[in-house]
């Protein structure tokens, strides 16, 4: 039991090095490639980057577009995970509702962010618009490793749980749970950098004042590209980050429910 602990301890942190390493490695092309290039407004050094990021974070301009984009995004995230499990329970217990939902799933999963970016401007303002897209990529997601997740549970266990008449918290607990557990982990890891993408291409298309889009934007529109680089580095740090966060909470979670 010991030594499996440990091999897995070491297992995790020869993962962390090779992840460290492949991140410097990158560093290393990219710094290559702007040596090679030669012009900083094709393509500016990391160096530069890490300089002028140091300098955005002391500006509240800056933490005021994270924060922006940061809430409009979350909360969108948030309402599609909710929308998803609900209709997922909805379409497992009434198959009307899964034929129902069916063509709205696929046409929101075959047309492309930009065309809903731009339909949707119609209807909506810039500023809600970043919470709407995000929700509207990532529920079908959600909704589709949720169905399959319910559609797996085991029949003959539901059965042997009617027969001993177990609650519906201790079907939900001891067999939904268990089967539920890697599609929602699953479909969260998915939605989570897909809600960013596609929240922050909103912001961008619809030039959402004070958002990190509309700072991804200018820096384009300016010709500044150790800023449109910096902006990416921080989307790219702050969607990491967030998913990380949401994962371990969900993970801990799935782990209490298990422990009861």
């Amino acid at each position: 039991m010991i030594s499996t602990m440990q091999d897995k301890k070491q297992t995790t942190f020869n993962n962390k090095i090779e992840k460290v390493m492949a991140v410097a490695a990158a560093l290393v092309l990219w710094q290559l490639a702007a040596v090679l290039i030669g012009e900083e407004i094709l393509l500016v050094s990391p160096l530069k980057v890490a300089v002028r990021l140091s300098e955005l974070v002391f500006e509240t301009e800056f933490w005021g577009a994270v924060l922006f984009s940061f809430k409009r995004i979350t909360l969108g995230f948030v309402m599609a995970v909710l929308s998803g499990i609900v209709l997922a329970v909805a379409a497992y217990r009434f198959h009307i509702v899964e034929i129902f939902l069916w063509p709205y799933m696929a046409v929101i999963k075959a047309i492309p962010v930009a065309s809903f970016i731009i339909l949707c401007l119609i209807w909506l303002n810039s500023s809600s618009l970043p919470v709407f897209i995000a929700f509207l990529i990532v529920l079908p997601v959600i909704y589709t490793n949720m169905l399959t997740g319910f559609k797996s549970t085991d029949r003959k266990m539901l059965e042997m749980a009617k027969v001993f008449r177990l609650s519906f918290a201790k079907k939900l607990v001891f067999i939904y749970f268990p089967k539920l557990k890697p599609h929602f982990i699953s479909a969260l890891s998915v939605s989570l950098g897909l809600a960013w993408k596609s929240g922050v291409a909103a912001e961008i298309i619809a030039i959402s004042d004070g958002s990190m889009g509309e700072m991804l934007y200018n820096a384009k529109l300016y010709l500044a590209t150790a800023d449109l680089f910096s902006w990416t580095v921080t989307i790219v740090l702050v969607s990491i980050l967030f998913e990380k966060v949401i994962l371990l909470a969900v993970n801990k979670i799935f782990g209490k429910l298990e422990d009861m």
